[in-house]
C-alpha cells in the first residue's frame, strides 16, 4: 500500500491510500510532486481519486496504426497518407478514445494532437448513420479550423461526409448551407458558433463527441463564456476529448466540468523547450540586428521562421530580406485572411524560404522542414518563447532556435532563462561559442552540444493560428 498526502486550495489535507497493484504510478518523490501540482486545484476527495485512478494510463504498446481497432478503410487511408508510426500522444490517446472514454491530454506542441482526435472522430462517424451534427471540434482560430478540416479531408474517401467550417472571416451563407445539407462534423471557432446558436441557425442536440483543441489558447483569447454557452446546448451524455499545451487554473476547472472519469495523459514538460532544439543567443550591438539576421538566414539551410514583437517590425524585416534577395513572406494581424493564407501556402510550397510573424502565429504553425527559428525580438512573456521555438525540433527531429538581444537586454535574457529553467548557448555568427566570456557565462552552466542531422518531417496535429494580435 502506497500513501500520498495532497493539499487542496483551501488548505484541506487528504491522505490517499494507494494499492500496490497500481504499478503504473511510480510513487517516488518527483511523481508525488507532479501529481500534487496537477490536481491541487480540485476540491473533493472524489475528484482526487478519479484523477489518480487514471494517472499513469498514458503508456501504450501500440507501435503502428495498423494495430488500431478501426475500420479497414480508415487503416488504408492512413497508410496511403504515409502515417504508420504513432507519436506517444497518439499511441496513448487514440485507443482510449476509441473505447469511448473521455480523454484529457497535455503535451508540448508538435506531438500530433490533431490526428489523436481525428482518428476517433472519423471512426465514430463511420459507425453512426443518424442525420445531423454528431461531432463538434472547437478550436481558437479560423486558420487552425481550416487546417484541421484539410487534415480531415486528406484522410477522407468518397463515402466520408465532408467536414463543415463554422468560422468568422468567411462567407456565412456557404457555412449554413453545408450544415443544412446534413453536416456530420463541424469544426468551429467559439465566437461564430455561439452567434449561430443565438440566432437559432444550428442545433447541437445530436452531438455525441466533443473535442476541445488548444483549450488553453481558447481561454487566453476570452472564449470561456462562449464555450460554456455552446456546451450547454450539447447533450450531457457524450464523449469529450480535451487537448491543451498547458493545464493550469481555469483550464483545469473547464476540464473537470466537462469530462467524466477522464483518462489523464501528460507527456513531458509543457513549460520547457523540446530537448531536440539547440538554443542559441547572440548579443548584438544596436543597429546591427539586420546584418546578423541576414547572416543567420544564409548560414542555415531549410526553411526559417522569424518572430518579431510588432506588426511594423514584421513588415520591416520581411522587406529588408526581400531587398537582399531572400524570398520572405509575413503574417500579422493587419494582413487580410487571403494574404495570410497565401503567405503560409507559399512558405509551405517553398516559394518563400522565410516567414516573418508576430507571436500570434507561434502556436500551431505546421510546416515541414522548419530548420531554424529566430527570435529577432525577445518575447514579451516566457510562454511565448516556448511556442516560438516549438515550431522546430518536432516529432523527435532536431532544430535550432536563435535569439537576438542587445547589451541592455542581458538581464531580461537571464530572467527568461531562469523562468524556464534553461540555459541558451552564447554564440557568434561564425559558429564559435563565447560561453566562457565574463559577461556571458554563469557558474554551473553547461554548453548545449551542436546539433546535426535531419531537421524535421511532416507531422499532423499543429497548424497556423493567427487571429489575435497584441
Amino acid at each position: 500500500m502506497h500513501s500520498v498526502v495532497l493539499c487542496g486550495p483551501s488548505g484541506s489535507r487528504i491522505d490517499l491510500r494507494i494499492p500496490a497493484s497500481v504499478s503504473s504510478v511510480r510513487f517516488q518523490r518527483n511523481s508525488k510532486r507532479r501529481l500534487a501540482r496537477e490536481i491541487a486545484a480540485t476540491t473533493t476527495a472524489h475528484t482526487f481519486v478519479g484523477w489518480l485512478r487514471n494517472f499513469g494510463q498514458q503508456e501504450s504498446k501500440m507501435q503502428n496504426f495498423s494495430e488500431l481497432s478501426i475500420s479497414p478503410s480508415l487503416k488504408e487511408r492512413l497508410t496511403a497518407a504515409r502515417f504508420s508510426t504513432p507519436t506517444p500522444v497518439q499511441a496513448a490517446a487514440i485507443p482510449q478514445a476509441l473505447e469511448g472514454k473521455d480523454v484529457i491530454a497535455t503535451a508540448q506542441t508538435g506531438t500530433g494532437k490533431t490526428l489523436a482526435f481525428l482518428i476517433p472522430v472519423m471512426e465514430k462517424l463511420s459507425a453512426q448513420r443518424a442525420a445531423g451534427i454528431a461531432a463538434l471540434v472547437l478550436v481558437p482560430t479560423r486558420e487552425l479550423a481550416m487546417q484541421v478540416v484539410a487534415q480531415y479531408d486528406a484522410l477522407s474517401n468518397k463515402q466520408t461526409k465532408p467536414a463543415t467550417l463554422v468560422v468568422g472571416g468567411l462567407p456565412e451563407g456557404r457555412q449554413l448551407d453545408a450544415i443544412r445539407r446534413g453536416a456530420r462534423l463541424v469544426v468551429a471557432t467559439p465566437g461564430r458558433l455561439e452567434d449561430y446558436l443565438e440566432r437559432r441557425l444550428v442545433s447541437l442536440t445530436g452531438v455525441t463527441l466533443l473535442v476541445l483543441d488548444e483549450a488553453d489558447r481558447m481561454l487566453d483569447m476570452g472564449f470561456l463564456p462562449a464555450i460554456r454557452r455552446i456546451v450547454g446546448n450539447i447533450p450531457r451524455e457524450r464523449q469529450t476529448l480535451c487537448f491543451s499545451a498547458t493545464m493550469e487554473g481555469a483550464v483545469t476547472k473547464l476540464m473537470r466540468d466537462y469530462t467524466r472519469n477522464p483518462v489523464r495523459l501528460s507527456f513531458g514538460s509543457t513549460m520547457k523547450p523540446s530537448e531536440n532544439v539547440q538554443l542559441r543567443a547572440f548579443e548584438v550591438a544596436d543597429g546591427e540586428k539586420p546584418e546578423l539576421l541576414y547572416g543567420l538566414v544564409n548560414n542555415e539551410s531549410g526553411r526559417c521562421l522569424i518572430f518579431s514583437r510588432t506588426k511594423r517590425g514584421t513588415e520591416r524585416i520581411a522587406k529588408n530580406l526581400n531587398r537582399q534577395g531572400i524570398n520572405a513572406a509575413m503574417i500579422h494581424g493587419d494582413r487580410s485572411q487571403s494574404q495570410r493564407t497565401a503567405a503560409l501556402a507559399g512558405f509551405q510550397r517553398g516559394q518563400y524560404r522565410v516567414l516573418v510573424a508576430t507571436d500570434v502565429a507561434a502556436r500551431g504553425i505546421h510546416v515541414p522542414d522548419i530548420a531554424h527559428v529566430i527570435n529577432y525580438d525577445l518575447p514579451d512573456v516566457a510562454e511565448n518563447f516556448i511556442h516560438r521555438v516549438g515550431r522546430t525540433g518536432r516529432a523527435g527531429e532536431r532544430g535550432v532556435a536563435s535569439t537576438l538581444f542587445v547589451r541592455e537586454q542581458r538581464t531580461e535574457l537571464f530572467q527568461l532563462e531562469r523562468a524556464l529553467g534553461i540555459r541558451m548557448e552564447r554564440a557568434s555568427l561564425n559558429g564559435e561559442s563565447f560561453e566562457n566570456s565574463a559577461h556571458a557565462r554563469r557558474p554551473g552552466t553547461e554548453r548545449i552540444p551542436a546539433i546535426s542531422g535531419p531537421r524535421m518531417i511532416p507531422l499532423p496535429g499543429e497548424f497556423l493560428q493567427a487571429q489575435m494580435e497584441n
